[in-house]
């Protein structure tokens, strides 16, 4: 293609991008061809184009929107051509040579359990497995896409601990600075240091609300789940602002004295993300971009602050809540997640989290010593399960660690784990009626021990496996 083009001749703005149109076909037809001929050289064909057009984007003096269009389009050629099959949920090319009935038995049996559908992928010493079950829509008979997009919840925490840490190796944030220095205007506990938000050890208060040890609640903000959910259905498109989330928090008393007790926050989250717009000078979803999905190529994954949108194709989530004494059951795939914020609100794809999760531990995204600090656990109070920053770490029952973190998101959620070397990974989603009660949450529960059974343990039957 270049070697046609006049010489002499500027190759800066449309230029690049009507070149970048031209090739698109031909990296299609490449795929097309590698996945008949040979599955696997097809996934090391689109490996190969991603990293230069990741070296390319690395070398430009400054960030450039030609250029993050040019990748992202190449980079939905490749997957589109990768996964062709993703709408009808039928299994890629690359995992169809694989016989694993375990894997498919357990999805089958996770959707048995309560769930509508269920999408896994599992990256492994026998390759790559794709494999979906159940229904992506109430009433209908399709199988949920293998990729489809997905809300990830809580898995959002560990995009956006990535993101503060390589502002921490590039020296514009400090771990261990109190996170008042950088957001002065909300009057946080000078003793809350960056680490502790990334740690849930701030002892800040849960602006979705705090369920205290003798069982009480302190309520937040209107939630799906409690004596909220009608009020939630009613506000589902409102917008809410991460300062609004942040100081109805801080209104509330504190959990307890900085550092010296561990709670889960989404307060703490949205705080980090205030925290790298200030630093970055740019949106959260700007930043993420920049240093995450643009050069990883996750075109599959978006941060969509107020967004209700999702794009498709996607399973249906849905939730069911009385009113005037009847129940109700509602399609919520569409709704505002701002309500959650950076505590949970992005969107994403098994193959994205896949290809993130890995790079993550692999050490791509960072230097040994921060991945390091990362990964190391504090105490939870949950069994086999600590929490570093961003993750948790959990003891699989059978000899060893994975790194996870797993969310849900009001009908849907999403499993991420790998183990520390990024090698073996699991990511899953899973679509159901959700209600005020959480009646999917031992399901839920079940389904993480399944699936990390069979992937990390060899089918072994009850390890003991933590929940979260």
């Amino acid at each position: 293609m270049l070697a046609e083009y006049p010489k002499g001749k500027d190759l800066g703005g449309k230029a690049v991008a009507e070149i970048a149109d031209r090739v698109l076909p031909a990296l299609t037809a490449a795929m097309n061809l590698l996945k008949k001929q040979d599955p696997a050289e097809a996934g090391n064909f689109r490996s190969a184009v991603l990293v230069a057009v990741e070296t390319a984007q690395i070398h430009q003096d400054g960030p450039s929107p030609t250029m993050a269009e040019m990748a992202r389009k190449i980079t939905e050629a490749l997957d589109a051509a990768r996964i062709t099959a993703a709408d009808s949920g039928a299994v890629p090319e690359a995992a169809a040579g694989q016989d694993r009935p375990e894997l498919q038995k357990a999805i089958e049996e996770i959707v048995e359990s309560g769930f509508a559908g269920v999408s896994l992928r599992v990256h492994d010493e026998r390759g790559e497995w794709a494999g979906s079950a159940g229904v992506a829509e109430l009433g209908g008979t399709a199988k949920p896409p293998i990729n489809g997009h997905v809300r990830i919840g809580s898995n959002t925490k560990t995009f956006t601990a990535t993101l503060v840490l390589q502002l921490v190796a590039e020296g514009k944030i400090g771990l261990d600075v109190p996170a008042a220095d950088y957001l002065p205007e909300f009057g946080l506990d000078r003793r809350i240091t960056v680490r502790m938000l990334l740690q849930h050890t701030s002892g800040v208060f849960n602006f979705s609300g705090e369920l205290h040890h003798d069982g009480t609640v302190a309520p937040g903000i209107p939630i799906p789940y409690g004596t909220t959910g009608k009020e939630w259905v009613d506000n589902r498109f409102k917008t809410h602002r991460p300062e609004e989330l942040v100081r109805l928090a801080l209104s509330k008393p504190a959990r307890f004295e900085p550092g010296t007790d561990w709670s889960y926050s989404n307060t703490n989250y949205v705080l980090a993300r205030l925290l790298i717009e200030k630093v970055a000078g740019r949106s959260l979803a700007e930043e993420m971009q920049r240093r995450i999905l643009g050069p990883l190529g996750l075109s599959g994954t978006v941060v969509p602050d107020a967004s209700p949108e999702i794009p498709e194709p996607y399973a249906h989530a849905y939730y069911r809540y009385e009113d005037a004494d009847r129940q109700q059951t509602l399609d919520v795939t569409r709704h505002n997640p701002s309500w959650i914020s950076t505590g949970g609100d992005m969107i994403s794809t098994t193959q994205d989290l896949h290809t993130f999760i890995s790079a993550l531990n692999g050490g791509k995204l960072l230097p040994a010593e921060l991945l390091a600090e990362m990964r190391t656990p504090h105490p939870t109070g949950i069994p086999k399960m600590g929490y570093g920053l961003g993750v948790f770490v959990q003891d699989t029952g059978c000899g060893g660690t994975v790194i996870t973190h797993n969310g849900a998101l009001v009908g849907s959620a999403a499993l991420m784990y790998s183990t520390p070397d990024g090698s073996k990974t699991l990511t899953a989603s899973l679509n159901c009626v959700d209600d005020a009660d959480l009646s999917i949450a031992a399901a839920f529960q079940n389904a993480q021990q399944r699936l990390v059974n069979e992937v990390f343990c060899g089918g072994q039957t009850d390890p003991a496996q933590p929940t979260h």
